[in-house]
């Protein structure tokens, strides 16, 4: 009777050592990490049409812009993925919280989507139109599209990552599941990357400046961070 019971007690203890959350964990840290792999480049890409303003006049670099465009549509896509994988996890600690940290990702994707229908919108009226449109009603349109993405991009991927880390970092930091420095990086970074964006609006700051870059690090550190000890490490086990 002892050895029966020794040996039926070790699937057991086996079975409860596994961490059921484990594949949504690996699953959001692999979509952080593919929001990183896709926006650098992607921002990389789409620099002929950012800085010529009438890039929509001239030859073009088409292809390399569409590629870009398709990075940030991953990027999108990846941002909710990762807010998909983690609510099942995360709504244990506080629903309402978790919820939010979805809908942040959403209204993220989406914007960033704005922003990538207006690029390709200017590659298809460059294609289309060059040569046979009024030059500078044309030149005019494009800017106005470009002048969308810089927008979108400073709400989209500048401003929701913010109050995604908020969020987020306030979940992670009650829930002890990773080490505490990683959500202090989030929380200290969000109003730093607030601010600096507030002030972009008001006309007191500009998208590319030193201010901006001090303030996005922390928020782009913690979400790197997070992305890699989700993917390779996982959770802590419940305290």
């Amino acid at each position: 009777m002892t050895i029966t019971a020794s040996t039926a007690s070790a699937p057991t203890a086996t079975a409860r050592s596994v961490d059921p959350t484990r594949s949504h964990v690996r699953a959001a840290g692999i979509f952080y990490l593919v929001t990183f792999a896709a926006s650098f480049p992607a921002l990389f890409l789409i620099g002929p049409v950012l800085h010529d303003h009438n890039y929509i006049l001239g030859a073009g670099q088409d292809t390399r812009v569409l590629w870009g465009c398709l990075l940030d549509f991953v990027n999108a896509l990846a941002g909710i993925g990762s807010a998909v994988a983690l609510f099942p996890v995360m709504k244990r600690y506080k629903e309402s919280l978790a919820l939010g940290f979805v809908t942040s990702r959403m209204l993220e994707a989406a914007v960033i989507m704005i922003g990538v229908v207006s690029l390709v919108t200017v590659v298809t009226l460059r294609q289309d139109l060059a040569g046979s449109a009024d030059p500078n009603a044309l030149a005019v349109v494009g800017r106005a599209l470009v002048e969308v993405r810089n927008w979108t991009f400073l709400f989209g991927a500048g401003t929701m990552p913010a109050i995604s880390a908020i969020l987020l970092g306030t979940l992670m930091y009650r829930s002890r599941r990773i080490p505490r420095f990683m959500p202090i990086m989030g929380l200290v970074g969000a109003p730093l990357l607030l601010t600096a964006n507030v002030l972009t609006v008001l006309g007191h700051n500009a998208q590319l400046s030193v201010l901006s870059g001090i303030a996005t690090a922390p928020v782009a550190l913690w979400e790197l961070s997070i992305g890699i000890y989700m993917t390779f490490k996982g959770f802590k086990p419940v305290s």
